[in-house]
């Protein structure tokens, strides 16, 4: 339905991300992962596929996988 709903531990997250709190989240909320992150991971059946700045791999992603997986996402 294209609806997002954010839960309050995103802002808590983003607040701790700000204050140079070191996380590991998994997320398929890529405006999350852009606003949050210097960094992103794509993961194919257990294994890294791709990694890199989150403008590069949202905007250009090189893995057919990360191609294929942003593309079935919700557009945010």
């Amino acid at each position: 339905n294209g609806m997002r709903v954010r839960l309050p531990e995103y802002g808590v997250k983003k607040a701790l991300a700000r204050d140079g709190m070191t996380m590991v989240v998994v997320t398929h909320e890529k405006s999350f992962a852009r606003d949050v992150a210097d960094r992103v991971i794509y993961m194919e059946d257990g294994v890294i596929a791709e990694e890199g700045p989150p403008e590069q791999l949202f905007g250009a992603p090189r893995s057919t996988g990360a191609q294929r997986f942003l593309r079935h996402l919700t557009h945010d």
